[in-house]
This record gives C-alpha cells, sequence and structure tokens, in this order.
C-alpha cells in the first residue's frame, strides 16, 4: 500500500476554482481502480492551503492514476497551474 499527502498553497481569490477543481478531481480519483482513499481539506482558517491524503493499493495503481484524463484536467492542467507551492510527503503505516 502507499500512502502520502500533497500540500499545495494557492491564492486566496482562487478558492472557490480550486474548490471545484478538488471536487471534481476526488470523485473521479475514488473511483480508479486501486485506488484505496483519496481525501482533499482545506486547512482550517487558511483557505489558500490544500491537503489531499492518497492511498493506492499498489504502484500500478498510482501510475494508473497520474495517466487519467480527469488528473491531466484537474491536476496537472488547474492545480499545478495555479499553486504556489507543491510538497509531498510519502507514509509508512504503523500496522
Amino acid at each position: 500500500m502507499l500512502s502520502f499527502t500533497v500540500r499545495m498553497t494557492f491564492a486566496h481569490d482562487d478558492h472557490a476554482e480550486i474548490t471545484e477543481m478538488l471536487r471534481h478531481l476526488t470523485v473521479a480519483s475514488r473511483q480508479e481502480p486501486g485506488c484505496v482513499s483519496y481525501i482533499a481539506h482545506f486547512l482550517e482558517g487558511d483557505l489558500g492551503t490544500v491537503l489531499i491524503y492518497e492511498q493506492y493499493a499498489d504502484e500500478a495503481a498510482l501510475e494508473h492514476h497520474r495517466t487519467t484524463p480527469h488528473f491531466h484536467q484537474y491536476a496537472i492542467g488547474g492545480l499545478y497551474q495555479r499553486m504556489r507551492e507543491r510538497q509531498v510527503e510519502n507514509l509508512t503505516a504503523v500496522c
């Protein structure tokens, strides 16, 4: 199982547009084979910071996610174009 978080920062003025992109990306990502969990959050008190928690069954499932039309449209073509900063943290499950 692969688990990680993606933290991105955006201009506060982009909040409504970022929210809409995240909604589309989340719904489509959760339907992918091998996607265990995909949850997008805004940091409480900071509408410009997004934290996405993702889990995939294996590397093949993650690679599939990165090749989907919705990832290219909403992540690469949308979020990545508007983000100011991006940080990925890989996680190791305790149990």
